[in-house]
């Protein structure tokens, strides 16, 4: 009877350790054009609990992203961070945008984000670095859609490939 749990426990055990859940590491980016703002829209769709451990990580804050107890610093942090590994280029050359801020939605944070004057009869190109949480996961991907007037296109961007192109 002994030998049998033994048995059991050797046989059950590796079962057990597959079965546990599986942690994804991505995000979601859509950039739109708005014919009426003229301007780019960018929102990315983000999991909290990465982001809280970044914040840890990185700039040593605990932010308990979500709740009552989210330091006020936080979100200057996550636009801080956000500037350095999210780029945009438009027509070949480094677009400014402005971070318009967050909201929190069930388990995720989505940033919303912004490039002016933007002009679709004169638009060629716009390409997206995504390097969010790349630095921190090394299975992290970046899945990002451009939707612009007619053109869209869709691209997956991790660690190794962190850029991706839409040429009109």
């Amino acid at each position: 009877m002994k030998s049998l749990k033994k048995l059991l426990v050797v046989l059950v055990f590796p079962l057990l350790a597959f079965t546990a859940a599986h942690k994804f590491y991505v995000s979601v980016t859509n950039v739109n054009y708005s014919e009426k703002d003229k301007a780019l829209q960018i929102t990315s769709r983000i999991f909290i609990d990465d982001l809280d451990k970044l914040l840890l990580e990185r700039y040593n804050i605990k932010a308990q992203l979500a709740t009552d107890e989210e330091p006020p610093l936080a979100d200057e942090y996550l636009e801080k961070y956000l500037r350095s590994k999210f780029v945009v280029e438009v027509n070949g050359s480094n677009a400014s945008y402005d971070y318009i801020g967050k909201k929190y939605d069930a388990d995720v944070v989505i940033f919303y984000i912004e490039i002016p004057n933007v002009d679709l009869a004169t638009l060629k190109s716009v390409q997206i670095e995504n390097e969010v949480l790349t630095d921190l996961f090394d299975e992290q991907q970046n899945v990002v859609h451009l939707k612009l007037g007619n053109d869209k296109k869709s691209f997956v961007l991790v660690k190794s490939r962190t850029k991706g192109m839409l040429k009109l």
